[in-house]
């Protein structure tokens, strides 16, 4: 009786199996009303938003030759003052030369529940416009109406694109938390590629084969995942997009009457760049080169010397137009006429100059930092977007960024930095290790009086050398009121009088005026201050609980020091004089200071951080946090003054 339970328990578990539905891709499920009815996501209660379904699927038309980019989303809002970059959306459109992309089947709503019933609002066509971000990038925004707290977006597209040789990335970790992400990549079986993944996270359902799709062979790539958390962002990451999930795919080569290998080598690679008109061609220009070459330079005694004003002459003559690229735009003839153009071209006539002048000099490819990592395992241009020079003197190569007016010799401006750059020469291709090594400095000084009702007045300047100035710089660029504006709202202070300015040195600093009253305790007749005043650290920045997963990047080794001069007013003393203190590390790699001197009615306190490195593997991580702790208790410690 027992064997026969047995087998009927297994018949009916094998009659379940096999009646279990294959899961199916491109497949969205049906709008769900419950799903306006959630109030908050389970992958992740406090996530303003969450992805309910999304499907990026890309396909080869074997009869047209043309890429097929479908997207479809659906979005789940649970904040929406939290989750803008769901709101409003944009579209990018390439267009090169005669080869156009076309964007067809939009459709996108937003949908509400309002007295138990569902009601949808479409985004029209009128409400969408285009704003053009380059040569060759046209951009297709359009924001969801009626967006309430509780609200789901829906929307769908296709691009149908003439450009095979990349498929767009594709990031499966996002900061929204996902229930169901799908990818999926079709291509005939003549047109390969290589599928590129990175990333811990692995597909629930996964299927890599070749079958009859669309009416002819094809090869499918297949991956879907379910319930994904939001990815969880650590501080000193300059890019943590590096170690998310994402797939990304690119064009290996075609097959139609013969074999066409289009990412085989970096080696055939820089081949195709020196055959390329708005590259190599360029580079054969010359005459250009000859005819600008600044009085004097070929006299020069030594390469350094003739490659340093070169350099110089390059970097202030011409201004980056801030369009990025390994390919010209407009030429080099244009930007000897314009003084303006694209990073291609500043460096790509740099490089000419350089070799006029017979130094041994030869462009860099890179990916900046913003960009993504090169995947060296992979050679293709498609994920490169920035040129830089090098120069090879005594068997010993540099750097060269004539697109920024504060660079010099290896001191590149902190975008740049982004651990390899393919040397792309004339006989030869070098992957190049991009180590930075100058350290930039930020000195932090205050000088203060006390005055007599109790309030505090000085002087403060900000300034900042090497790449951290050229990344101030930027950002003072970019919003002049909005750089100014942070000092306010980071200190709480009332600054005024704020002048920025580049030094000769190319240096950047702020100086300005501040007042306060907030900063001084009143306890009978005594006044407690932290001497440090608003310079003080509040927080340890390394606070993380988890344990640490990812690199801690600074991009340049830092030395900062902050000196605060308080005068106290006449009659006071202090009644205990703060503690010193140095903390460093076995491999002398971090250091802290915090030293405390008076000299006569002035105190004055210096902290000195110093950090050797560029970036250090996460086993640091404890040690930051604890010199980080250190130095966030002694920067608050107070003192008395006391009537004498």
């Amino acid at each position: 009786m027992k064997k026969i339970i047995v087998l009927i328990i297994c018949s009916a578990n094998t009659i379940l199996i096999n009646a279990q539905k294959k899961y199916e891709f491109l497949n969205p499920p049906k709008f769900n009303e419950a799903d306006l009815s959630k109030t908050k996501s389970l992958l992740d209660e406090n996530a303003p938003a969450e992805i309910l379904y999304k499907s990026a699927y890309f396909m080869v038309d074997v009869s047209t030759g043309n890429l097929h980019k479908k997207y479809f989303y659906r979005v789940k809002i649970y904040d929406k003052d939290k989750a803008e970059d769901w709101l409003n959306l944009e579209i990018p459109i390439y267009n090169v030369g005669s080869n156009r992309e076309t964007l067809s089947k939009f459709k996108a709503f937003t949908y509400n529940l309002e007295n138990g019933n569902v009601v949808p609002v479409k985004v029209e066509k009128s409400s969408q416009y285009k704003s053009k971000e380059s040569k060759s990038v046209m951009l297709t925004k359009f924001a969801f109406p009626n967006v309430k707290n509780g609200s789901v977006l829906e929307y769908q597209y296709e691009v149908v694109s003439p450009f095979l040789f990349i498929i767009p990335e594709v990031l499966i970790e996002s900061d929204t938390p996902s229930l169901n992400t799908e990818y999926v990549l079709d291509a005939p079986l003549n047109i390969a590629y290589n599928v590129n993944y990175t990333g811990e996270m692995l597909p629930k359902h996964r299927e890599i084969e070749e079958r009859n799709l669309y009416g002819s062979q094809y090869k499918t790539f297949r991956f879907a995942y379910e319930n994904i958390k939001g990815f969880k962002t650590e501080k000193w990451v300059r890019n943590d997009r590096n170690f998310r999930t994402k797939i990304s795919a690119e064009l290996n080569s075609t097959n139609f009457r013969e074999l066409k290998l289009y990412s085989s080598s970096w080696s055939q690679i820089g081949k195709r760049l020196y055959e390329n008109e708005d590259f190599g061609q360029e580079l054969k220009k010359t005459k250009l080169a000859k005819e600008n070459m600044p009085a004097g330079v070929l006299e020069m005694k030594t390469d350094l010397e003739k490659a340093n004003a070169i350099f110089s002459y390059v970097q202030k003559t011409f201004t980056w137009n801030k369009d990025k690229g390994i390919y010209t735009e407009n030429g080099i003839k244009n930007l000897l006429e314009t003084k303006v153009g694209n990073a291609a071209e500043i460096n790509l006539f740099l490089t000419m100059m350089l070799r006029e002048a017979g130094i041994k000099a030869d462009p860099v490819i890179i990916s900046t930092v913003e960009n993504g990592l090169i995947n060296l395992s992979s050679p293709n241009v498609s994920n490169m977007n920035f040129v830089l020079v090098a120069i090879n003197v005594n068997d010993k190569l540099h750097l060269y960024d004539a697109t920024s007016k504060q660079s010099s010799l290896d001191e590149l401006p902190l975008k740049n930095w982004n651990q390899y750059g393919i040397l792309v020469g004339r006989d030869k291709v070098l992957q190049v290790q991009m180590i930075n090594t100058k350290p930039s400095n930020t000195f932090l000084t205050a000088e203060a009086k006390i005055n007599d009702d109790g309030s505090i007045s000085g002087t403060y300047s900000d300034k900042d050398t090497g790449a951290y100035a050229m990344y101030a710089k930027d950002s003072y660029d970019d919003n002049a009121e909005k750089y100014k504006k942070q000092y306010k709202e980071n200190y709480a202070m009332d600054f005024s009088d704020i002048n920025s300015k580049v030094m000769e040195n190319g240096a950047f600093e702020s100086t300005m005026k501040f007042t306060s009253t907030n900063l001084i305790d009143r306890v009978g007749k005594k006044m407690i201050i932290n001497p440090m005043l608003f310079l003080s650290r509040n927080s340890n920045e390394f606070d993380q609980t988890e344990v640490r997963k990812y690199p801690i990047d600074f991009g340049a080794p830092i030395t900062k020091v902050k000196k605060i001069t308080l005068e106290i007013p006449e009659g006071y003393a202090i009644e205990e004089m703060p503690k010193s203190k140095r903390i460093v590390t076995e491999d002398k790699e971090i250091e802290y200071t915090y030293a405390v001197e008076q000299k006569g009615n002035k105190l004055e306190v210096t902290t000195t951080t110093k950090i050797g490195s560029a970036d250090y593997p996460k086993e640091y991580y404890p040690a930051f946090k604890q010199i980080w702790g250190v130095a966030s208790k002694f920067e608050n410690q107070v003192i008395s003054l006391v009537k004498k």
